[in-house]
């Protein structure tokens, strides 16, 4: 390039910072420049382009419509400018905020406790967690990674397999000592089964009973919309939950609640991803989280 080439870029930020400031000496103000200098730039641009951009009176500066187009163009190439260097500055160090949207007891209980060690290695990133049984939008930009259990609908964006998760029957020893132990599927009939309040796929609790597997119909007294509240009932001696094995690693570790039914456990298990826009645009920031979620919960138990 010649030495003595323009600068393209510093000229577009002097007629962007005019036509914020609306005059010569209010630009000149916010650059630390002098108004003779602001000028100079102006007269330049004009004499390369051949138009005039801006109509200067005692009183007031306006744009010509030519200066009208010159601005927004000043103001896109400028925005367009910022976003290049954040980019490049972020797959350096990932920096920024991300979003992250998880279901609200597989938050707590494992998406939670691991964001501690993740703020620690990247602490030029800001995490913003929202945990909620919804489905997040990340598509529409509302977040930038969402947790997901089960099987995915076909869509653009990207999936990245985390793990797994299992489920398992459990009540508390109080309730057993109380109501007996069932021994095979069909004693449940005589239980009292704490399940889900809402409609499921499969309208029961699924077994594997001679090689085939069966659905069980079960009755209880309580129901409720969540996993944490039926491992609540359970631990209370209340009855006999069938939940995610993530919601009681705890409590069975501990005692509280015993499992049940093992040798009939069908072995249903759902895929945890994580989804988000993928691509070669994919800020770092984004990259990096996923795979410190993969990394991190491939190493937990099953379905822990």
């Amino acid at each position: 390039m010649p030495r003595d080439a323009p600068d393209r870029a510093g000229e577009l930020a002097v007629f962007a910072a005019i036509v914020r400031a609306g005059s010569l000496s209010g630009a000149a103000r916010a650059l630390g420049l002098t108004p003779s200098a602001v000028s100079r730039i102006v007269a330049r641009i004009e004499a390369r382009l051949g138009v005039r951009l801006i109509v200067r009176t005692t009183r007031s500066l306006h744009l010509t419509a030519e200066g009208e187009a010159y601005a927004r163009a000043a103001r896109r190439i400028l925005a367009d400018l910022d976003e290049a260097e954040s980019a490049i500055a972020d797959q350096a160090s990932p920096r920024g905020k991300v979003r992250v949207s998880a279901a609200t007891a597989h938050g707590r209980l494992v998406v939670v406790p691991l964001l501690a060690e993740f703020v620690a290695r990247y602490p030029a990133i800001t995490v913003e967690i929202d945990l909620s049984d919804q489905i997040a939008d990340v598509l529409g930009g509302r977040v930038d990674v969402a947790i997901r259990f089960g099987p995915l609908a076909d869509s653009p964006l990207t999936a990245r397999r985390l793990g797994e998760t299992g489920r398992m029957v459990v009540a508390a020893p109080a309730y057993l000592a109380r109501a007996g132990v069932p021994r095979v599927p069909a004693d449940l009939a005589r239980h009292n089964c704490l399940d889900f309040s809402f409609r499921r796929i499969e309208p029961g609790w699924p077994f594997r009973e001679d090689g085939r597997d069966v659905l069980l119909a079960v009755r209880g007294n309580l129901t409720a919309n969540s996993g944490e509240t039926l491992v609540q009932l359970a631990v209370q001696g209340i009855g006999i939950t069938r939940v995610g094995t993530f919601h009681i690693g705890e409590e069975v570790a501990s005692g509280q609640l015993v499992p049940l039914l093992e040798a009939y456990n069908p072995q249903d298990r759902e895929s945890i991803h994580a989804v988000f826009v993928g691509g070669a645009a994919m800020p770092a920031r984004v990259r990096v989280l996923v795979d410190f979620l993969a990394e991190r919960m491939r190493g937990r138990p099953p379905g822990g």
